[in-house]
């Protein structure tokens, strides 16, 4: 029985054997299309279709995106983490205040964390000042949160995946001044 006709609720978001297969290379290029799909795997057309669409029905895929290099693209961004401390309520924990942050159209990704700090949240914007602004002014007045602490990023390197850095075979060493 394949995964997709695996009637036990408690393993319906699992994903094994071809079925993972196919998760896998979406993953890397969202773009490969079924047909490419099926000659990889050597399934057939139409079974790996109704493996995306059950997958897609489920949730278990998501969505589907393009990775943008928005330096490359001429339209830097600056982005930070936003470690957050924050008092957890009865009945909800942290639930309440993780829902206020990822609501913003700046959150990237708000994730429950160990640590010292309880949040920390993927905050995106023009300049360094629209991001300090938007901490001040709507992350830190949320109610239960004690305090926040913002890393700004200085370098991508690797995303997702994704190799960043550049890869010629120029001079890397960093710059080093007096």
């Amino acid at each position: 029985m394949s995964q997709l006709e695996n009637p036990h609720p408690a393993s319906a978001g699992a994903a094994a054997g071809p079925d993972r297969e196919i998760l896998q290379i979406l993953a890397r290029d969202a773009r490969t299309t079924p047909e490419q799909i099926a000659a990889m795997t050597g399934r057939p057309e139409a079974q790996v279709r109704a493996a995306i669409e059950a997958f897609e029905g489920r949730g278990v895929i998501r969505s589907y995106k393009a990775r943008i290099d928005w330096e490359r693209a001429g339209e830097p961004r600056v982005f930070a983490f936003i470690d957050v401390a924050a008092q957890p309520e009865r009945g909800t924990g942290y639930d309440r205040i993780a829902e206020r942050i990822y609501n913003f159209p700046e959150v990237h990704s708000v994730y429950l964390v160990s640590g010292s700090q309880d949040l920390r949240v993927v905050v995106e914007g023009r300049t360094l000042q629209e991001v300090s602004n938007f901490v001040a002014e709507k992350v830190a007045t949320i109610d239960g949160v004690k305090g926040t602490t913002t890393n700004f990023l200085l370098k991508k390197y690797k995303d997702d995946g994704d190799v960043f850095a550049d890869t010629g075979d120029g001079d890397r060493r960093l710059a080093v001044t007096p």
